[in-house]
């Protein structure tokens, strides 16, 4: 059984930066392709950012390209999600989430459009106000 946690949210002004991690237990995220959530207050579920399996590349939605960073670190089975620049439509709360039958060389957003994910973790909040 895969058990995702999350961390780092939190509350910070427009402009400001955070960084989200998410760990496992139970599995090694690096097999995986893993995705980041947003879910805002009223709204449903989307993903902002994703990281395909083993070495396989990010991906990024238009809303937080160019802002958000997805990366792994293998050493501590963790995936991070840097968040700069931030909105106030950046607010919401954040899920990891992970996806364990992606073949190597598949694209997470595809996947994330064709299969969903098979385990969440369950959330942090993150609140972006003066």
């Amino acid at each position: 059984q895969v058990q995702l946690v999350e961390s780092g949210g939190g509350t910070m002004q427009p402009g400001g930066s955070l960084r989200l991690s998410c760990t496992a237990s139970g599995a090694t995220l690096y097999e995986y392709a893993i995705a980041w959530f947003r879910q805002a207050p009223g709204e449903e579920r989307h993903w902002v950012s994703c990281i395909s399996p083993t070495n396989g590349p990010p991906f990024h939605t238009d809303s937080v390209l160019g802002r958000f960073t997805i990366s792994r670190d293998n050493a501590k089975n963790t995936v991070y999600l840097e968040m700069d620049s931030l909105k106030p439509e950046d607010t919401g709360v954040y899920y990891c989430a992970a996806d364990v039958t992606a073949d190597r060389g598949t694209h997470c957003w595809k996947r994330i459009m064709t299969h969903g994910m098979d385990y969440w973790g369950k959330g942090t909040l993150v609140t972006v106000s003066s």
